[in-house]
């Protein structure tokens, strides 16, 4: 088999405090800036322990609902989440230049992110209010979104992500976090998850059908029970395969 490198992230600053244990495990982050959780002094501390860790750190902008965790859909004027998402980037951002550090990406949360992989109109709208990052940062999309073809079309930096812990219903969307089965929490079940999607760029759907997806980047949720031991058996495990942790 062939040597491959892969990317795998995490949503952080959320809340939890694994974050410290779960940084040397992971090559990129998601920090939650303001929308659903996060606040200035908690991303001021991922984004040291991103530096310390080497880890590329992402903006990840939510419906401004603190409430529901951002995983509600909202109806929210344009104009109005437009200022928000910008608002929590710019949060974001603003500590990253004093901290020197770039910002490598964006990711969508929760809701949000659900809602711009099947709403073009909305994704238009997200995509309209990022459009400043456009050249110089990457946008993490869902593979076979309707933001991934607008983002490709409009000449974003695309990078497609896929779920290593995560169930998907055969059109591609997460199962329901309202079902029992939505999330994959054995490490063994992980590795397997994210292996076929690596290898035969292929996931097993909770029907038991076989999909074509294909992931540039692989998220493990840091609020995930599972988390730290799912991670701490992707880095044991993953090199058996002959795939490595692209730092």
């Amino acid at each position: 088999m062939d040597d491959i490198n892969i990317d795998i992230n995490c949503d952080v600053g959320e809340g939890v405090g694994n974050e410290e244990l779960l940084f040397p495990l992971i090559s990129s982050c998601n920090i939650a800036c303001g929308g659903h959780s996060g606040d200035k002094d908690s991303m001021l501390g991922m984004v040291q322990l991103a530096k310390k860790h080497q880890v590329k750190i992402g903006a990840h902008p939510s419906y401004p609902d603190i409430k529901n965790f951002g995983r509600a859909e909202m109806d929210i004027a344009p104009e109005v989440l437009q200022a928000s998402i910008a608002e929590q980037i710019h949060s974001l951002v603003t500590i990253l230049e004093n901290e020197q550090v770039e910002l490598h990406h964006i990711k969508a949360h929760g809701a949000l992110y659900n809602m711009v992989a099947v709403d073009l109109e909305l994704a238009k709208t997200f995509l309209k209010t990022i459009e400043r990052y456009k050249s110089t940062v990457f946008l993490y999309v869902p593979y076979g979104s309707e933001i991934e073809k607008e983002a490709f079309y409009q000449g974003f930096r695309i990078k497609r992500e896929a779920f290593g812990d995560r169930n998907y219903n055969t059109d591609l969307s997460l199962v329901s976090r309202t079902k029992p089965n939505a999330l994959i929490e054995d490490p063994k079940a992980v590795l397997k998850h994210i292996v076929s999607m690596v290898r035969n760029e292929e996931v097993v759907t909770v029907t038991g059908s076989t999909i074509r997806i294909f992931g540039d980047t692989f998220c493990v949720h840091g609020d995930t029970p599972a988390a730290l031991q799912i991670l701490t058996y992707l880095s044991e495990q993953l090199p058996n395969q002959n795939i490595y942790l692209k730092k």
